[in-house]
């Protein structure tokens, strides 16, 4: 394991419990109401499928995937956020695949195997994009999907200020088109910096070519109204309406 890699598995088990009140069951309010819905648009029906987790934290969407009748294998590179995704799939009697395995490399998972990955908020946490990508289309039977959501690489929340409602500004320590290690502040409930990997989001398109993958369907998340009544302020409406907060990417190998 590299020296990175082994400090993101380090940073994750540190902030796993945190990071469970973050997500819950259901997920944060980013994702229940502009996130979730483009990702389960883009995976669709998923009975019977095998699906992978790739990095999957606490497993709140293994969960979801195993309840809409999916056979789930969930991987994450902290032996914390497997640890409680077990228990958690345990207490709610469901038959998920857990195991402590790294994105980069996926060793302990077959060839050709899964007609499905999701990728939740993962993709700028991985030290090494090209190895990751090459995983998942190694792992992927042909034809399979991945549906991979993160962070919009142009315009990271940690980085906005926040004028008045509805308008920002992005700032930039770097250049955005240098690719490099980042280390943001605590934020919420958290006490621990928080390590990510900006990356060009063109970056991102190539890893994605290069490793055989044919892009089907891209998004930038908002919310719609069908989620208004998911929201707890008129702020967060706002905010999900106006502030692009991650990318989403349908991909198919071919």
């Amino acid at each position: 394991m590299s020296d990175r890699l082994a400090e993101v598995r380090e940073f994750w088990n540190s902030v796993a419990d945190d990071w469970d009140i973050q997500v819950g069951d259901d997920g944060d309010s980013n994702r229940r109401l502009n996130s979730d819905p483009v990702l389960w648009n883009f995976v669709g029906d998923v009975r019977e499928l095998r699906i992978l987790d790739a990095g999957c934290g606490t497993g709140y969407l293994s969960r979801k995937l195993a309840s809409q009748g999916a056979i789930v294998t969930a991987i994450d590179l902290s032996e914390r956020m497997i640890e409680i995704a077990r228990e958690k799939a345990n207490q709610n009697g469901q038959n998920i695949n857990f195991h402590v395995d790294n994105c980069e490399t996926m060793d302990s998972l077959e060839d050709n195997f899964f007609n499905a990955i999701v990728s939740n908020y993962v993709l700028m946490d991985v030290p090494d994009l090209e190895n990751t990508m090459r995983a998942f289309n190694r792992v992927l039977k042909v034809n399979g999907i991945a549906v991979v959501v993160f962070s919009h690489p142009c315009f990271p929340q940690s980085r906005a200020i926040v004028i008045e409602d509805g308008e920002s500004l992005y700032r930039w320590s770097f250049a955005y088109f240098e690719p490099q290690k980042c280390v943001d502040p605590p934020w919420k409930h958290f006490t621990s910096e928080f390590i990510w990997f900006h990356r060009p989001l063109s970056d991102y398109w190539k890893a994605f070519r290069n490793a055989g993958f044919e892009i089907t369907d891209f998004e930038e998340p908002r919310i719609t109204e069908q989620q208004f009544h998911l929201a707890e302020t008129e702020k967060e409406i706002k905010n999900a309406q106006n502030r692009p907060y991650s990318v989403a990417f349908k991909l198919q190998k071919i």
